[in-house]
């Protein structure tokens, strides 16, 4: 059986996510299983050409997981043989330049979001992209998540009827970094460096809604900076300028209403850190990152609201489980899989840099919608 090396340029994975999930529990572990097969028979195998601006981090991480090509320059990078795919998972102000750098270079494509800025910006990245006839891919990972393949599968399965409304909560306390360090970056926080919650959470809910249950039609915002002082990296006090919270409601195709809440301020009361409740005629689901729970229309309870006397209905045991039905792998190491085939076979792919630009498009919105105080459409996007 041969084997088929295709290098993928990763510019980004000295951060938390490049690392965690695009290197080590998506390429490496690719790697770690032997390759990708092909329907041809060979099998694919990714060698990482890591890029980035700390020498010493990308010499680290090269000895650490035995990989011999690294370099602080992006055009040797992606000039180098091997090199067939560009991959993006830098600070959002300085993935623009590199795409477009990768493009021109004849590199396929393939970022986290958001791809860009701006939607403009956004767009333009499609544009190139398609008129260069690269391959092009935005990651969409919670698309590939076991609780949200399960509420696929049930809204693919007529459980619900006639939808009705989604509702999500996500989100965490991120310490504010003085007596406790923060678990997320400070630019996360700082406008100027392309920080906020809906920029970084919008592009997820448009994916999301888009293709688990109808487009989004339109947004009305509303966003909070409830913590306006935080401490970086090394402790220094600086103004949060950013906002990290986020309230969305989106009105889908077909009447639905979904309303969403983001908060990097709020602790946790449910089961996972994001949750989507899905209310139609037949029945309801409860969807997390890895498990979900349904009731049907026949064994829903009838409570009768008397505040009188304490509550005796055990609400949480009326759910039941959906099974698994199936072994679910990691959700970017299956989209890594799928944007691999598609470069290699030109098998079918959906997620490309023009539904990447969606996310933008919807986060745009979001923040006029809370500058203006206004629901906005949210019209078609064509390149």
């Amino acid at each position: 059986m041969s084997r088929k090396v295709i290098g993928i340029v990763m510019n980004g994975v000295t951060g938390r996510m490049g690392y965690r999930q695009h290197l080590v529990r998506s390429i490496l572990a690719i790697r770690e299983q032997g390759g990708l097969p092909l329907p041809d028979g060979r099998t694919l195998w990714p060698e990482p050409i890591l890029v980035g601006r700390s020498e010493a981090k990308l010499r680290a991480l090269a000895e650490r997981h035995d990989l011999a090509h690294w370099t602080t320059s992006l055009d040797e990078a992606l000039a180098h043989p091997l090199a067939e795919i560009y991959f993006d998972a830098q600070v959002t102000q300085a993935r623009e330049p590199a795409i477009k750098a990768a493009i021109a270079a004849g590199k396929h494509v393939y970022t986290e979001k958001p791809t860009a800025e701006t939607l403009d910006s956004a767009l333009e990245l499609a544009r190139l992209a398609r008129e260069a006839g690269v391959a092009n891919g935005a990651v969409q990972d919670k698309l590939f998540l076991p609780g949200l393949l399960k509420l696929k599968r049930l809204v693919d399965g007529g459980f619900f009827g006639r939808i009705l409304s989604v509702r999500g909560e996500f989100g965490y306390w991120v310490f504010e970094g003085d007596w406790q360090p923060a678990q997320r970056p400070s630019w996360n926080y700082r406008a100027e460096d392309g920080g906020g919650m809906i920029l970084d959470m919008f592009p997820h809910w448009r994916y999301v809604l888009d293709n688990l249950i109808a487009p989004v039609r339109s947004v009305y915002a509303h966003t909070a900076t409830h913590l306006p002082r935080r401490h970086d990296e090394q402790g220094r006090p600086y103004d949060a300028t950013a906002d990290d919270a986020a309230y969305g409601i989106f009105e889908l195709e077909g009447g639905i209403t979904a309303q969403i809440n983001s908060s990097w301020a709020v602790r946790v009361d449910r089961d996972e850190l994001v949750e989507f409740q899905v209310d139609g005629t037949e029945g309801s689901a409860v969807a997390g990152l890895r498990n979900c729970r349904v009731q049907h229309r026949a064994t829903t309870p009838k409570p009768v609201w008397n505040p009188d006397l304490p509550v005796t209905e055990p609400f949480r045991d009326q759910w039941q489980p959906v099974p698994d039905n199936d072994e679910f792998d990691n959700g970017f190491k299956v989209q890594w899989e799928l944007f691999l085939r598609h470069v290699t076979t030109g098998s079918p792919y959906h997620w490309d840099l023009l539904e990447g630009a969606k996310g933008v498009q919807l986060a745009e919105l979001g923040l006029r919608s809370a500058r203006e105080g206004r629901r906005l459409d949210v019209p078609a996007l064509e390149l």
